[in-house]
């Protein structure tokens, strides 16, 4: 049995949407429905449905604004309204249906198969990504394990010059001169970071001690090997001497 929760500004909208789901198919149930889309992003946060059915034209936040504020979305997304115009543009927002109301039976089975397609890929996604974290993890060495663009990269701590944020995101400078951007602030950056080795020197940076050339006391800042120039705090300037 596939959990929905659905979203609409209506409520007679959500009662119509809730008998047609749960009448035209025996392998959905409701777990949900909101017209408030705040009340259903916090609720989203803290549970995990199988699918969520999403309604565009809403005055407060319309659907393609709800979606993006979704924190974790590994779950699908299905557009329902009763206007076509909006077919490309919800695929383009990471929808993976869009269904027109009132809801056809036929419309509804393929929606279904594909919320089944998408779980299960989803699914076998996860069981790989923990078994190559718990191998990454048990290896022994100073690595972390960075989810970016689809992937999952496995870093040698050592070859990381510093961090640097970029208000809810951050980018990693490689000894090698590559970037690597990811959808995380710098403090969760950090926290992956063995702490014998980093130190977060200012606000907006965390550096590699081991690749620390010089501290220049009189200016506040550090050079890297790499001969990058990172700011050291006030605040930070005492603790980081006594790591030196």
């Amino acid at each position: 049995m596939l959990e929905a929760v659905l979203i609409d500004d209506e409520e007679k909208a959500l009662q119509s949407l809730t008998w047609e789901l749960t009448n035209f198919s025996s392998e959905i149930k409701v777990v949900a429905s909101f017209t408030d889309p705040f009340e259903a992003l916090n609720y989203l946060e803290n549970n995990k449905p199988d699918c969520l059915f999403l309604d565009i034209e809403m005055p407060i936040m319309d659907g393609f604004q709800f979606i993006q504020k979704i924190k974790n979305k590994d779950f699908p997304v299905i557009i329902t309204t009763a206007y076509n115009q909006y077919a490309i543009k919800a695929l383009k927002n990471e929808a993976i249906d869009y269904l027109l109301k009132p809801i056809d039976t036929d419309d509804l089975n393929d929606t279904i198969a594909k919320i089944k397609k998408y779980n299960l890929k989803n699914n076998t996604v996860n069981r790989l990504e923990k078994i190559l974290l718990n191998l990454n993890s048990n290896s022994g060495q100073k690595r972390i394990t960075l989810n970016t663009d689809g992937k999952l990269l496995f870093l040698d701590s050592n070859d990381i010059l510093y961090a640097e944020s970029d208000g809810n995101y951050s980018t990693i400078f490689l000894e090698n001169g590559q970037k690597i951007v990811l959808t995380k602030k710098l403090k969760e950056v950090n926290e992956l970071l063995p702490n014998e080795d980093f130190f977060r020197v200012h606000n907006s940076y965390v550096v590699n001690l081991n690749k620390i050339k010089e501290f220049i006391k009189t200016d506040g800042y550090v050079v890297l090997q790499s001969n990058h120039k990172i700011p050291v705090s006030r605040q930070k300037k005492s603790d980081f001497l006594d790591l030196l």
